[in-house]
């Protein structure tokens, strides 16, 4: 090899390493996304395993195991460029090209599934399971419980924290069919107390005013947007940081393979 020739090899070598130095942090950012959207620390999960599509979920789970892995194989492949061998090249290659495909899975999971979170998915969810008696024939039942008590405690604590009232407002209590409606009269309690204003030490502060539906002592804002917001941020970032370590990945693995290409058997 002449020197000119060398010298062009030698930057293009390190241009590759840099490219998957590159990756190699957008795999360690990309796991820090998904474990912060997995650990769930807003307690949506339970809202979204009711409706029967954590596809979301799942694909912030392959998010978490691609980033891991395109951090353990940029590294590989670092390795790989420096000592520039074509059997662990075509193994750096073939890695990487079985990581991507799970990558592409992730995101596109992540940006399909967002859409999905309506108003009335969760409307109907709340109307269908908030205070809802629970089934007595166990164990058959126990995915039942999980969803009843966890949906009833989801939208105690959002209301209570968010200072919000139902998906769309007070009315979706009073307007629709609903377990708590059947067990409640409008007179006595129209909607749950959580939706009442609080004072500082957690008690309601003036429950007949709340009642009739008197503001501030009715929380007349809908939840959804507390909901929905999250999921959506999250769902978006997960896609479309992932389509860009994919715009990112695909130029890399083609000059892992232009270099191969030009390696001697």
């Amino acid at each position: 090899m002449t020197p000119d020739l060398d010298t062009k090899d030698r930057c293009f070598r390190a241009l590759l390493i840099q490219g998957n130095l590159v990756i190699a942090c957008c795999g360690i950012a990309l796991m820090a996304m998904c474990i912060f959207f997995i650990s769930d620390r807003a307690g949506l999960y339970v809202l979204v395993y009711a409706t029967g599509n954590d596809s979301i979920w799942r694909g912030a789970w392959i998010g978490l195991f691609t980033g891991f892995a395109l951090f353990c194989t940029s590294i590989f492949g670092m390795h790989a460029i420096v000592v520039s061998k074509r059997n662990i090249l075509l193994a750096y290659i073939l890695l990487m090209v079985i990581i991507y495909a799970f990558e592409v899975a992730s995101a596109i999971t992540a940006a399909t599934h967002k859409d999905w979170f309506v108003p009335e998915l969760f409307l109907k969810q709340m109307l269908q399971n908030y205070n809802k008696p629970l089934p007595d024939n166990l164990p058959s039942t126990q995915d039942q419980i999980y969803v009843i008590n966890g949906i009833t405690e989801a939208w105690n604590r959002f209301m209570t924290e968010s200072k919000c009232c139902g998906v769309y407002g007070p009315e979706d209590w009073v307007k629709y069919e609903s377990h708590f409606r059947q067990q409640n009269t409008d007179a006595d309690n129209p909607w749950p107390r959580q939706c009442c204003q609080q004072d500082a030490m957690g008690a309601i502060s003036h429950l007949e005013a709340c009642k009739i539906g008197v503001s501030p002592f009715l929380h007349a804002q809908g939840c959804y947007d507390y909901i929905a917001g999250p999921l959506i941020t999250h769902g978006f970032g997960v896609s479309w940081f992932g389509f860009a370590i994919l715009c990112w990945t695909f130029f890399v693995i083609l000059g892992v393979i232009f270099h191969y290409t030009q390696l001697d058997i």
